[in-house]
């Protein structure tokens, strides 16, 4: 019998990621580092509203957008934050998650064989999604000596007459290096030189350390040549409920609307109203969550650091990324053994791509004693192999 999987899907690898999460559910006493999503139960104030959603009722579509009510409330948080504005009947769509709103942008923007630019290490999905969408995904590997963050020169270096696109994801999974803002400035001049669009997902922006979040599309020249991803899952705690949203030039954001409109028809409705009181009175809890996570991240990097895993600073979302070269192991091999021997849940970096090689993910997005006992753990494992 012939095979009726297109060759685009077979073409795709399965996520590196869920075969540690697959392995690491048979097994007991395990400390996960693996997870990417907050520990901390959604906010009360937002679970009240979606909650007082469903009891009064409001169980249908919404408007294919999402309410005008959120919309007015985005368009209102980005003006806020980032001064800058977006029209909420015309350049703003409510999504399921910032994964649909990634799905819509590639599919929206590219045809057969245009090429998108993709700093890695980044989130698994960046280059599937490129790929899926017809595109052709153009890696590029970011260093530690750089503290993670792309180059202009590096960006430039890869362009060719077929790029369409700079796919770009900081505050970063799986580093947790955040772009400042001249290296932002920078790669802004090489994308009005060549005429290239920049889809940039900024999920993280609320959760950054001692440093300043710059929203790409803030920058001169560059509100009309970005696709800007964000969401409720990381800041809120609202990974379950699964709104997202994004922003764009009337255009192309009339083009995303066309593939959500037949794809997904709304955004959940009980999440939508959620993620309206999470805009009004969710301000406090993010910050709240942003200082606890902080003190993580100090345990985690100085612990890891202290036990012979050389770790750079992250500076923004809940991962650290340690390298594990040093133990004479892989990556893969190194994620292995620790969960058999020490049952202690990491992900290896070639999970995300090139330039992971010779490091761990490391999500301190669990409880700081966990994280303390994953370190003794960690420590008995490096002292055990040398």
């Amino acid at each position: 019998m012939r095979s009726f999987i297109s060759n685009r899907v077979q073409q795709i690898p399965p996520s590196g990621i869920r075969r540690f999460f697959d392995i690491a559910a048979t097994m007991d006493d395990v400390i996960s580092l693996g997870i990417g999503e907050p520990d901390f139960v959604t906010p009360k104030p937002i679970l009240d509203a979606g909650t007082a959603s469903l009891q009064a009722g409001h169980t249908h579509y919404t408007s294919n957008s999402g309410t005008i009510e959120l919309r007015n409330s985005i368009s209102q948080h980005l003006k806020r934050l980032y001064n800058i504005e977006y029209d909420p009947a015309l350049e703003l769509l409510v999504t399921v998650g910032v994964s649909e709103a990634m799905y819509l942008a590639t599919t929206a923007i590219l045809n057969p064989g245009d090429e998108v630019i993709v700093p890695q290490p980044c989130f698994i999905s960046y280059a599937a999604e490129v790929s899926l969408a017809g595109g052709i995904p153009v890696p590029i590997a970011t260093r530690v000596e750089n503290n993670f963050q792309v180059t202009a020169e590096e960006i430039e270096a890869a362009i060719t007459r077929r790029t369409k696109a700079l796919l770009i994801g900081y505050p970063n999974n799986p580093t947790g290096a955040v772009l400042e803002r001249e290296t932002l400035e920078e790669i802004a001049k090489v994308v009005q030189k060549h005429d290239i669009l920049v889809i940039s997902d900024e999920i993280y922006d609320r959760l950054v350390y001692d440093i300043e979040h710059v929203c790409f599309a803030s920058l001169p020249e560059m509100w009309e040549r970005t696709i800007l991803l964000g969401g409720f899952s990381k800041a809120y705690a609202m990974t379950g409920w699964r709104l997202g949203y994004t922003a764009a030039p009337p255009e192309i954001l009339g083009a995303m609307s066309k593939v959500h409109q037949y794809t997904i028809m709304s955004a959940p409705t009980t999440a939508q109203e959620a993620g309206l009181a999470a805009l009004k009175e969710g301000n406090e809890a993010v910050e709240e969550m942003r200082r606890r996570y902080d003190r993580r991240r100090r345990l985690i990097v100085d612990g890891l650091n202290s036990i012979g895993l050389k770790c750079f600073e992250p500076r923004g979302a809940f991962y650290a990324f340690p390298s594990v070269r040093g133990s004479g192991m892989d990556d893969a091999e190194f994620a292995e053994r620790l969960l058999d021997e020490e049952r202690v849940a990491v992900i290896p970096g070639r999970a995300f791509g090139i330039g992971g090689a010779g490091y761990v993910r490391c999500s301190y997005a669990t409880a700081y004693e966990k994280i303390e006992q994953a370190l003794e753990r960690l420590a008995n494992f490096v002292r055990r192999h040398g």
